[in-house]
């Protein structure tokens, strides 16, 4: 007989979205659920993402005009997916994604609009969308939340000002200087910031406003959610998951769970060991832009007790680069901008620059030799580039000395020389550079075709014709930053079914215990469908989950 400190319906081991939202749905459905979260920080990566929440087929879609269908959702991702996904599970997200949109947003403050103009990231694909289905939560006051703003995980990465901003703001007001229809963007996201400096509102946006708001509804439902609380063990009897032994103030606690337990912990991105032993060489914990606490040891947990793993190897992929003072940073908009090119140690091009950053880190990978290396790759730029747009944190047109010093930018008065100075091949990036200036003059890319998807387009400059992704690159002086596989977590973990729950080596599901997130293999496969598509699929299967364990599926 097991004794324990603690009973409830539902465990939650996990404070990101996915978690959050599998612990309001349980709340709603009549359940007592808790949410443990092992650092000082609730908000997991989803607190210092982008934000964008990828629901394809939403009400929001159909109040603005904008067709889609589950027909239409099953004919693109059964053209990008590919075969590691069982139709189950993708049958389920396509049927309960939009039905968890709907049912969360009743609840103040939870509030979703649509990113205006940001296609599916294989928009041109059968059943592949110009807009709509990418969304994000408005900026959030975070005063609201009291004592529990200072719980919110951070973001390590500072905007300038600090101001709160949204994937979309953070598109225009980047290109505001450079493009007069975007000016109004800027303004309104100033005078917004400011105003809640004044009123000391505590103003946060992106990843950060998406999980303020979560974790305000849970306030409101009285939803209990336990920082510096690190599970230790599921307790699994007779081959059904019945509650965890966690820590909680340097005491080891047992907490009955009398529905279930839902594992929504993130995945593996800071546990090296399991790195090394799963994914592609070379590969290591320094490059991923996740949250720290991701360190995969829930994923073990979850083997011990027999469960099967999928898609190990691969992850929430792009690049990253190292600014001065800065953790890593996803590199995402300025791969798009025109006048920018990415080469291995040859000096030649490999890819094209502006495609979805998971794709990036595939073709990093695909494309590396010792002859070619790719890890690092190198972007190359011009002074007009760096004089019309943004690098990481840094403003247009601003150099400052540590750039220099740290190695972070290498500069040089010729393309040869800048070559020399990063061991590129010289004359390799020299004949490089000058088929691209071709190129960014004709306004087509013939080699790996910049600028012809709307994904190509969605970060590059409008002002731009007649293709807002390329211009040439010959104003001296030139610029290099180097590139790494990085990424926003990994994609592999336990293996479940359409219900959210795990499945063994033998098939047969591990009653009561389900996986959602980046702890669970993802439904999305080895592609990545759009705009928030890591962060909607685990809302979605934490609904879902939280609808079995209420009996109500």
């Amino acid at each position: 007989m097991t004794s324990w400190d603690q009973e409830t319906d539902l465990v939650v081991v996990g404070s990101g979205g996915g978690g959050m939202t599998a612990a309001l749905t349980a709340k709603l459905e009549g359940l007592n659920s808790i949410v443990l979260e092992k650092t000082e920080y609730y908000g997991g990566t989803t607190a210092i993402s982008g934000g964008g929440v990828w629901i394809p087929n939403n009400y929001l879609m159909a109040e603005a005009g904008i067709e889609d269908s589950e027909d239409d959702v099953r004919t693109y991702l059964k053209s990008i997916v590919g075969e590691h996904v069982p139709d189950a599970n993708l049958e389920a997200f396509i049927k309960f994604a939009p039905e968890m949109l709907r049912c969360i947003t009743k609840i103040p403050p939870i509030k979703f609009q649509i990113m205006d103009g940001y296609s599916d990231y294989y928009a041109e694909k059968p059943g592949g969308k110009m807009g709509g289905r990418g969304l994000m939560a408005p900026v959030y006051s975070g005063s609201k939340l009291g004592k529990l703003y200072h719980e919110l995980r951070p973001s390590p990465v500072k905007p300038p000002f600090n101001f709160a901003i949204t994937i979309i703001e953070i598109r225009k007001s980047c290109l505001a200087k450079v493009y007069m229809p975007y000016i109004p963007c800027a303004v309104k996201m100033i005078l917004r910031n400011l105003y809640g400096k004044i009123t000391c509102a505590k103003h946060v946006g992106a990843g950060g406003t998406l999980i303020a708001r979560l974790r305000k509804a849970l306030q409101n439902k009285d939803v209990p959610v336990w920082v510096n609380t690190p599970v230790k063990d599921i307790i699994i009897e007779n081959g059904s998951a019945i509650g965890v032994e966690a820590e909680k103030e340097g005491k080891k606690i047992r907490i009955k769970a009398a529905k279930g337990v839902v594992l929504a912990a993130g995945g593996f991105p800071h546990n090296k060991a399991m790195r090394e032993k799963y994914q592609k060489h070379p590969i290591g914990t320094e490059w991923t832009a996740a949250a720290p606490g991701n360190t995969g040891e829930i994923i073990e947990m979850g083997v011990e007790k027999g469960a099967a793993t999928k898609l190990m190897d691969d992850a929430w992929w792009g690049p990253t680069h190292f600014p001065p003072g800065d953790p890593p940073i996803f590199m995402v908009l300025e791969r798009s901008y025109p006048g920018c090119i990415i080469v291995n140690s040859a000096g030649k091009r490999f890819l094209n620059e502006s495609v979805p950053y998971v794709d990036y880190v595939h073709e990093v990978y695909k494309n590396h030799t010792e002859e070619a290396s790719t890890i690092p790759s190198y972007l190359i730029i011009d002074k007009r580039y760096r004089n019309r747009y943004i690098m990481g944190t840094r403003m247009p047109g601003v150099m400052e000395k540590k750039n220099f010093k740290n190695g972070y930018i290498t500069e040089a008065d010729t393309i040869e020389e800048l070559a020399e100075k990063m061991d590129i091949d010289p004359s390799g990036l020299s004949e490089t550079v000058k088929r691209f200036n071709k190129f960014a003059k004709e306004g087509k890319d013939p080699d790996f075709g910049k600028g012809e998807t709307a994904y190509d387009r969605f970060y590059s400059d409008p002002s731009i014709k007649p293709n807002s992704c390329l211009a040439p690159i010959d104003k001296p002086p030139y610029y290099c930053v180097k590139l790494w596989p990085g990424d926003l977590g990994t994609k592999g973990g336990l293996v479940t079914d359409e219900r959210a729950q795990v499945v063994k080596e033998d098939g047969e599901t591990i009653k009561g215990l389900y996986a959602i997130g980046n702890t669970s293999a993802s439904v999305m496969g080895n592609t990545y469908p759009g705009p928030g598509g890591s962060i909607g699929p685990a809302m979605t299967f934490g609904y879902v989950a939280a609808l079995h364990a209420a009996g109500k599926i």
